[in-house]
Formats: C-alpha cells, sequence, structure tokens
C-alpha cells in the first residue's frame, strides 16, 4: 500500500478523484485531507482479510483507496473508500 500525503494523494483513486474537503460526519464542519492509502500490485490486499457478504456484512471485493481527512473543529477522523 502506497501512502499520499494531502492533496498529493487525492488522483490516487480507482474511481473518481477524491475531494480536498468533506463534511464532517460528527460535527458537520469541515474535514481536511490528511492523507491516501493505495492499493497497487500489492502482494495481499485488504479485500483477502474478510470475505465480502459473509454473514450478510459488507466488506471490498477489490483493490482499494482510501482517503482520510481529519475535522478543522472536533478533530474526527472521516474516511472515503472506493475500490478497483
Amino acid at each position: 500500500m502506497k501512502i499520499y500525503l494531502g492533496e498529493t494523494g487525492l488522483d490516487k483513486t480507482w474511481q473518481e478523484t477524491f475531494p480536498k474537503t468533506v463534511k464532517c460526519h460528527k460535527c458537520g464542519k469541515t474535514a481536511r485531507i490528511m492523507f491516501v492509502a493505495f492499493e497497487d500490485n500489492e502482494k495481499k490486499y485488504i479485500s483477502s482479510l474478510y470475505n465480502n457478504m459473509e454473514d450478510e456484512k459488507f466488506w471490498v471485493h477489490d483493490a482499494c483507496a482510501i482517503a482520510v481527512y481529519l475535522c478543522e473543529k472536533c478533530f474526527e477522523p472521516n474516511a472515503l473508500i472506493n475500490q478497483a
């Protein structure tokens, strides 16, 4: 997994570009990008940790990209994820 700090990772995604900021799920204020974690050519993927839909629980089924944000008001982490 490769880690990209700040805005340098916004285009490291399997789908559309990640936004610079998101609305905090806890307080509703602005959460700014901290880093993007991007799986590409890994030996083992996050998807291999659990079976998707095992016991009716969702899990990723392919390589993923995860953008992690931090709220500038309440310090709550927020995340967006997508997969190939």
